[in-house]
């Protein structure tokens, strides 16, 4: 293992290895397969590569995450090891050459997605490279119980086939127990050493708070805090809402969204990763390829999809092995919000089917034509004509698109970013002149504050909804305040790619994916119910829960969490606590701030004190947020 320690100095820089990352590495070079899982901030890619580097040949990582691959590519490059990604869009001639650089050109590293092996040309040409290892990233996507499950990875099985003396190395960050076994029976793993990092992060205190003004709990967290943090929210709006009410309030804070171009991601992230800026505000984009390691609070301000999620984004937090915190902030609605978001826009076989026959219409393909037909695809056009709904349609696009039935670039619909040029006031005056632009410009004003800011990425169909008007109205309102220079006014058609993978089957293609919709829409259901069940939970200790959801079994509570700490609080103190506010509820109704700022007690400790008053019905909560004493 000397060779393994020299290369890691020599191409990484590092003098040793962490935890993990020796044993797989041996695990491999002794010719075995492996599966491995380790929680985000590892270091998994090391595991394939230095192994890789090691012996003649070259290693082919099978991904589904174009950006990883790109990404990892990228900095093999840098370091001068020769790596290829076949991704989406290269032409076959492109591919045919890039295959024989692999062949004769001594690269260490062919990157491609699982699609790509079901290519029978691409297929013939891998089995004549001298491959030294296959590496499977992201392995939960063989799972139908993984939460991204991805058919096309089920064929990587048939590789054993053509390299039986080859060992495959399985690497995942989150997977159950169901999960992992699924991974090793189905890509044929032949007894393999088994390298599980615990989930547990010592370091970081789980925290889940119910308040009533999150941002203002937000400003309380961050002052007490004021290291680098990320806050997580669910769409590109709230970015900017959130963004900018913190700078508002003397906080240095910046945004991160799927919507921005590439300079602007940049420009942010450097900003936020220097340290010009304490906040980064961001969505469910990023994240991939971050690491900082000072980083304090992780918050989320909306219920994430899954514990997955959660946990690989909270994990953000204290990388360098200070206490830091993961807080979770709900309200009662929240629930709701998130069933709206992430339940009610799954399709179901019915809709799937719907809309595939609508889609072949759409492209006037024929019953048993269209394979390898390409096309350009305007989702927003599409669900227009045939009144469907959008983040419905989107999925099941997605879900086509996973089963390998077409092939879907991810880029949607038009770009539209706008900025007002003139004072509010005049704006004001100018509708008072126009008065059947009103409506439109009061939605837009509404809808985006930061709109005279900054250039504001602009959703048409929304303001259309909230103004009362049609999209071709508004878009005719937008057209006349640039001409007269109101506003700055950018439109840009960013229109998908959609290759038909199949010939059109109707019915008969539907039914044969219908089973693994099913299974994914169930799994969604039963993953948002294990994060209402976390927030919920009143009795145990937040870390135990999410270590129980992966496997991992404790019987000793963390101590930092936000139930630990509760537990903390003597017994006298909530007594005297309680009797406090009862008293000032004997005066006035209080909200908890006002509750609070009397009686000198942290958050947490009055929001405990509350609950259980609440639990027996001492008090009650009036529509106004404000606490009463029962009569």
């Amino acid at each position: 293992m000397q060779e393994a320690v020299a290369i890691l100095q020599k191409y990484w820089k590092h003098d040793k290895f962490r935890s993990l990352q020796y044993e797989i590495i041996d695990s491999v070079l002794s010719g075995q397969d492996t599966f491995a899982l380790m929680p985000t901030g590892g270091g998994k890619s090391v595991c394939f590569q230095i192994p890789a580097m090691i012996n003649e040949g070259i290693c082919l990582v099978i991904s589904p995450l174009v950006a990883l691959m790109k990404d990892q590519v990228a900095n093999l490059q840098k370091r001068n090891i020769k790596a290829i990604a076949l991704t989406g869009g290269i032409r076959s001639d492109e591919m045919i050459d890039l295959l024989d650089n692999c062949q004769f050109g001594n690269y260490k590293f062919l990157y491609l997605s699982p699609e790509r092996l079901q290519s029978d040309w691409i297929m013939d040409r891998i089995k004549n490279l001298p491959i030294n290892l296959i590496t499977i990233d992201e392995a939960h996507c063989v799972s139908q119980w993984g939460h991204d499950f991805r058919p096309a990875y089920l064929k990587i099985s048939a590789l054993k086939k053509h390299f039986p003396q080859t060992p495959f190395l399985a690497l995942t960050a989150t997977a159950t127990p169901r999960v992992k076994e699924d991974i090793i029976n189905e890509l044929g793993l032949h007894k393999p050493h088994i390298f599980e990092k615990s989930f547990a992060r010592e370091n970081i205190a789980y925290m889940v708070f119910e308040v009533e003004d999150k941002v203002f709990r937000i400003e309380q967290i961050l002052k007490k805090n004021p290291q680098p943090s990320i806050i997580y929210v669910r769409n590109r709006k709230s970015c900017l809402d959130i963004s900018s009410q913190l700078n508002s309030l003397g906080f240095k804070a910046t945004y991160y969204h799927g919507g921005l171009s590439s300079k602007e991601k940049d420009k942010n992230m450097q900003s936020w990763m220097d340290e010009e800026m304490q906040i980064i505000v961001a969505t469910n984009a990023f994240g991939m390829g971050i690491d900082k390691a000072n980083v304090k609070t992780v918050i989320h301000i909306q219920l994430p999809e899954n514990i997955e999620n959660y946990y690989q984004e909270a994990g953000r937090a204290g990388r360098n092995g200070e206490r830091a915190f993961a807080i979770l902030l709900t309200s009662p609605s929240d629930i709701i919000q998130a069933e709206s978001q992430f339940i009610n826009i799954l399709p179901d076989k019915k809709f799937l089917n719907l809309m595939y026959i609508k889609l072949c219409n759409y492209f006037r393909i024929a019953y048993g034509e269209g394979i390898n037909e390409q096309f350009t695809f305007n989702l927003h056009h599409f669900c227009l004509k045939y009144e469907f709904p959008t983040l419905k349609t989107y999925n099941a696009m997605q879900f086509l698109d996973r089963q390998g039935i077409v092939s879907l670039s991810q880029e949607f619909s038009e770009k539209i970013t706008l900025q007002f040029l003139i004072p509010s006031k005049e704006v004001i005056r100018y509708m008072s002149l126009n008065p059947n632009d009103e409506e439109i410009i009061l939605a837009i004003l509404r809808t985006y504050p930061g709109i005279y800011e900054m250039q504001t990425a602009f959703n048409l169909q929304l303001i259309a909804k909230k103004s009362n008007h049609k999209e071709t109205e508004v878009l005719a309102v937008l057209h006349k305040l640039k001409e007269k220079e109101i506003i700055e006014y950018h439109s840009k058609n960013n229109d998908a790619t959609l290759i038909f993978n199949e010939v059109r089957e109707d019915d008969k293609t539907i039914n044969r994916v219908s089973k693994y919709l099913e299974n994914q829409n169930q799994l969604k259901k039963e993953q948002l119910q294990s994060v209402i069940q976390y927030i919920n939970e009143k009795k145990l200790c937040k870390n135990k829960l999410i270590l129980n959801y992966f496997g991992e079994i404790t019987t000793v509570d963390c101590g930092i969490c936000s139930f630990c700490i509760t537990k903390k609080i003597k017994k006298k103190d909530v007594t005297l606590l309680s009797k406090e506010i009862i008293t000032l509820l004997q005066a006035e109704d209080l909200n908890s701030r006002d509750i609070q700022n009397k009686t000198k007690n942290s958050p947490d400790e009055v929001i405990s004190v509350l609950q259980d008053l609440l639990e027996n019905n001492t008090i009650l909560v009036k529509p106004n947020n404000k606490y009463t004493l029962r009569s």
